[in-house]
């Protein structure tokens, strides 16, 4: 036990002095490992990325759990580790539905209404959740805390569902995210940002791609005789 412990709380010491811990690079590596997975619209994406949030979220929360821990809190990368659970929780139920399919959720545009509600969703949730953060001590600025947060419970949502706009979200929060990690030390999550930014432009274009070949919806309404005489030709 002595020993999982040890390996628990292990760092690497980087040029520079700066130290990275082992979990926060293994956390990351399972989260990388649950992208590919809903990519290619695997269910073992959902729980394999459970592993990584619950690893992710000691990180976060570092000097909570251990005065030694040098880095700033971040509540917002905290909180969605939280969220991340209980969507994945949602998302693995949603697509083991969709086990008929393949084991694989069919790729769909969302709605114009819903694209609309995403977006206000995103800008006013972090509008709404930055005083909070900040009142509980969030590092600045607080917003690109806020905004992560909310991006990624949007681009979580999305991917359960199926919108295969989820991966324009995830984009978004990289954008805010990957800054915000390297000027607070998170090195590992930080670089591991940038290969979510390229891996998601990836994603986005092999679901575009899968709705092209996705199978046809089956109509389970035999059609009316009378209405197919009506549109044969004449003889």
């Amino acid at each position: 036990m002595h020993c999982l412990i040890e390996a628990f709380n292990s760092q690497w010491v980087l040029p520079g002095g700066q130290t990275l811990l082992v979990r926060e690079v293994v956390g990351n590596v399972f989260g990388l490992a649950s992208a590919f997975g809903g990519m290619r619209r695997k269910i073992w994406a959902w729980p394999v990325g459970i592993v990584g949030n619950l690893l992710l979220l000691t990180v976060f929360l570092g000097s909570i759990i251990s005065p030694d821990h040098e880095l700033p809190n971040l509540l917002g990368q905290a909180g969605r580790q939280v969220m991340f659970i209980a969507v994945a929780v949602f998302g693995w139920v949603r697509w083991r539905q969709a086990s008929s399919n393949g084991g694989q959720v069919t790729p769909r545009w969302a709605s114009n209404p819903t694209r609309i509600g995403l977006v206000l969703t995103l800008v006013l949730g972090t509008v709404a959740l930055t005083p909070l953060f900040r009142a509980l001590g969030s590092w600045d600025p607080v917003w690109a805390d806020a905004w992560t947060f909310v991006g990624s419970l949007l681009a979580t949502y999305g991917m359960a569902k199926g919108w295969t706009e989820f991966w324009l979200i995830w984009i978004a929060v990289d954008v805010v995210g990957v800054p915000l990690l390297f000027s607070t030390g998170y090195y590992a999550t930080g670089f591991m940002y940038v290969f979510y930014g390229i891996f998601t432009a990836i994603g986005f274009v092999v679901w575009a791609r899968a709705q092209s070949h996705s199978k046809p919806r089956i109509d389970n309404i035999m059609p009316d005789p009378r209405v197919s005489r009506a549109t044969e030709p004449a003889e």
